[in-house]
């Protein structure tokens, strides 16, 4: 495996976990003056979810993941009950997920899927076990080809 030197391109976003994203959208975009950028239910992981960010579409500009549970039984309904609302996650922008996830596990990193997942908009992602990275739930996202950034 090639020892890359820059495993990432950017910080992408950060997950906020919410028990109820039309509110915490309504929050961010009316008081704190976000842009709702994209929204979608994702069944697999068990959530809806809203992108929000300001109007820079730069490749570096970072976005926040408003994540809401669609059902008890998902991990951010898991988190909120444990937690309570806050930051979920931190999310990582790579340019190849599977060479950097190779990197990695060489390095002692756990990931939590054997293969990427499907994330928001399509974008292939997997997430590093928060025991090897700090205490942090680590998220590794490969936007789509013709994602927007």
């Amino acid at each position: 495996m090639e020892n890359l030197t820059d495993l990432f391109v950017c910080i992408d976003h950060v997950g906020l976990a919410v028990p109820d994203l039309d509110e915490a959208i309504k929050f961010h975009t009316e008081v704190m003056g976000f842009r709702l950028l994209h929204r979608e239910s994702n069944l697999d992981q068990g959530v809806e979810e809203a992108m929000i960010g300001t109007g820079a579409q730069l490749p570096e500009s970072a976005q926040i993941q408003l994540l809401a549970p669609l059902n008890e039984d998902s991990t951010i309904a898991k988190f909120l009950d444990k937690k309570g609302p806050g930051m979920q996650q931190l999310c990582y922008r790579v340019a190849d997920l599977d060479a950097v996830s190779a990197t990695l596990r060489e390095r002692g990193v756990r990931l939590l899927y054997p293969e990427a997942r499907r994330g928001t908009g399509g974008a292939r992602i997997n997430f590093c076990h928060p025991k090897d990275v700090g205490g942090v739930l680590l998220e590794l996202t490969e936007p789509p080809v013709d994602a927007a950034h």
